[in-house]
């Protein structure tokens, strides 16, 4: 396998609870870090709720590996953000020796 190129700069964030004032809880997201990252843009699909459409396109995040206590590591449940683009992570695997491949999708609201 040849060297991925990681030349895209993403925030690592994942979410926590907060209370809203009123009895419950709110989530938000907590930036972690930075990580640098090599993208792949999968298919995209797009399907209907009743009062709107959303657009979803899978993508693939290459990323250097880390240790499973760093919270450098990806995890499933966590996202990336590049300015105004979320990738949620559904999965995260170890790739060629010293990276992480993260299965993501990008979700846009039409």
């Amino acid at each position: 396998m040849s060297v991925p190129k990681l030349s895209t700069c993403l925030v690592l964030e994942e979410p926590q609870n907060v209370p809203d004032g009123a009895g419950g809880l709110i989530e938000t997201w907590v930036e972690l870090g930075e990580i640098w990252a090599a993208l792949d843009f999968g298919t995209g699909t797009e399907r209907a709720d009743q009062l709107r459409a959303i657009a979803a396109v899978s993508v693939t995040v290459t990323v250097r590996s880390a240790l499973p206590s760093s919270p450098r590591r990806p995890t499933a449940n966590q996202r990336f953000r590049l300015g105004d683009r979320v990738f949620r992570i559904l999965a995260v695997a170890e790739d060629a020796p010293g990276y992480l491949r993260c299965f993501a999708r990008e979700e846009v609201v039409t």
